[in-house]
């Protein structure tokens, strides 16, 4: 997790305009919002260039026009930008798609990865904490940068109260030139499910909850003895390419992919036996999927034909070799999901879930099938996807809100400059909020009679307030009856409940730190009980 959070956490941004009437699309379509033309040359123009010598629009005989942004050494301002505020009308409440074609000279490197060639939307709104959602625009990070036109293409979510939504395009915190062209925003609202599910709710075990941890690959029979000595019942395993920041599955082919997968399994294996005695069920976590991420940290089975049907062969291959293993929970089919540009026939997360949950399902009638939302699988995100018309799916969710809170001293940030509880990003956060946050998905459960597991939540080991900020996570998800998973245990540092709160100590404190004392208590609610494993209704 740690690799792929750090890296979308950093990467906060969003051409000729598309002129379509904005309509109220069907669930899970995107309808295309209406923008003037880049073009603001003219005074008509509801772009607002911040230096009309450094920003023009260019329109050439035989060329498509494009946004000329440049920003030469000799000047080197902080930033120079064109933007637009998008019509709040027709994005409030929405989750919205942003891409942008790209072309780069010479941009210099950035202070900060979330610098450079930006394609951003800052949204601000009275009863959330600002967000600046962008692409990935900086490509393979070897400066000074240059690469010829590629699509870009990034999501964000506007509250219903959203006050502005403002997408910009330009250069910040670089020098160098960036054009913009075929620029395309679209949204989709959460709607109720079409998938009509009735009786019990499914969770994939028996009486009890689900209460555990993420777990490092690396782990050995006596870290599982540990976890055992805590009460924990239940481990998501990362099948997880820990190389940072480049997974070696990024650049790959399916063989060499396949042999990395296979040795993590066998390692799995070797430790099943050990869980089994513990009492401790095992979440299947593809934390890496076949291809890797592409330069923009997209998933790249949702760019390539070949990787995608990969992802399917290798989930096929593992419901044969887990089908009768009553020690594994469930198969979480993939890792905060990234699915902004959709290219070259592929399909889009909700398909490519579903397509392979059915194939699983004809394989292994028994486990649970684990399904994130996209993007990121955040929980305001769940809203947005509609459910899988599988049996036995159980729904997962992330949480790391508020960021500015969590990930202080992770991003770059002063370790210790955020409190919790307290005004964090211009809001009251406490118990309350936080049980605000999780409400999408208290409605999403209730509305479709699905179950809920929380794969992820932490908060920085050094955070001011982080054990309070943990028993009040814990204490919404326990009022909720969801299965949940701290990150994480003996993976990085700076997540570890064993290690205190110095940032320079990385050993683990000789007695139990604040946040550990929490998770232990939760851990032993329910024991001596052992939660078992079932199968889904047929």
């Amino acid at each position: 997790m740690f690799t792929k959070r750090i890296s979308r956490f950093l990467f906060s941004i969003g051409a000729v305009c598309l002129f379509a009437a904005f309509t109220h699309c069907a669930f899970g379509q995107r309808a295309v919002v209406p923008l003037p033309s880049l073009d603001s040359t003219n005074g008509t123009s509801a772009w607002l260039y911040s230096d009309p010598t450094l920003v023009k629009y260019v329109s050439q005989p035989g060329e498509e026009p494009y946004l000329a942004v440049s920003n030469p050494s000799s000047l080197n301002k902080p930033a120079v930008s064109a933007a637009l505020d998008l019509p709040l009308d027709k994005v409030r409440g929405c989750l919205v798609f942003v891409s942008v074609f790209v072309r780069v000279s010479n941009v210099s490197e950035p202070a900060q990865s979330y610098l450079g060639v930006k394609a951003m939307v800052h949204v601000a709104s009275p009863s959330n904490a600002d967000t600046w959602d962008q692409a990935p625009g900086n490509g393979n990070g070897v400066y000074p940068l240059t690469y010829d036109w590629t699509k870009e293409s990034f999501q964000t979510s506007v509250p219903e109260d959203a006050a502005n939504a403002n997408l910009s395009l330009g250069l910040q915190g670089s020098t160098g030139e960036a054009d913009f062209r075929d620029l395309i925003v679209s949204v989709i609202r959460p709607q109720m499910s079409k998938v009509v599910r009735t009786g019990p709710v499914f969770t994939g075990h028996g009486p009890g909850s689900l209460r555990g941890c993420m777990i490092s690959t690396d782990i050995q029979p006596s870290d599982v003895a540990t976890l055992a000595r805590w009460h924990v019942n239940l481990v998501r395993w990362q099948i997880n390419d820990s190389h940072f920041p480049h997974p070696l599955a990024d650049t790959e082919d399916a063989a060499a992919f396949d042999a990395w997968l296979n040795k993590d399994l066998a390692h799995l294996d070797q430790l099943l036996p050990y869980f089994k005695a513990a009492g401790i069920l095992v979440a299947l976590d593809l934390h890496t999927s076949p291809g890797g991420d592409n330069a923009s940290a997209v998933n790249r089975i949702f760019v390539d034909q070949l990787w995608e049907q990969h992802f399917i062969d290798v989930w096929e291959m593992m419901a044969k070799r887990y089908k009768n293993e009553r020690q594994i929970w469930g198969y979480d089919l993939v890792n905060e999901p990234i699915t902004p540009g959709i290219g070259n026939g592929v399909i889009g997360w909700h398909d490519l879930a579903e397509k392979t949950a059915r194939a699983v399902r004809k394989i292994d009638p028994f486990h649970a099938i684990i399904i994130e939302p996209d993007p990121g699988g955040g929980v305001a995100k769940l809203a947005y996807l509609q459910p899988i018309d599988v049996p036995g799916v159980v729904y997962e969710v992330h949480m790391y809100d508020p960021s500015q809170f969590t990930f202080q001293g992770v991003n770059g940030s002063d370790p210790k400059a955020v409190t919790y509880p307290g005004i964090i990003g211009g809001q009251k956060w406490d118990v309350d909020r936080i049980r605000r946050e999780f409400q999408p998905v208290v409605d999403f459960a209730k509305n479709n009679n699905v179950h809920i597991y929380v794969g992820e939540f932490s908060t920085a080991r050094w955070t001011p307030g982080g054990d309070k900020w943990l028993a009040d996570v814990i204490s919404v998800l326990e009022e909720n009856h969801w299965d949940w998973t701290y990150h994480a245990f003996r993976e990085w540092q700076g997540w570890s409940a064993e290690i205190g709160e110095d940032p320079a100590v990385i050993t683990p404190s000789p007695t139990p730190t604040a946040r550990l004392l929490v998770l232990q208590a939760a851990y032993s609610k329910d024991k001596p009980e052992t939660v078992r494993t079932v199968a889904p209704p047929k």
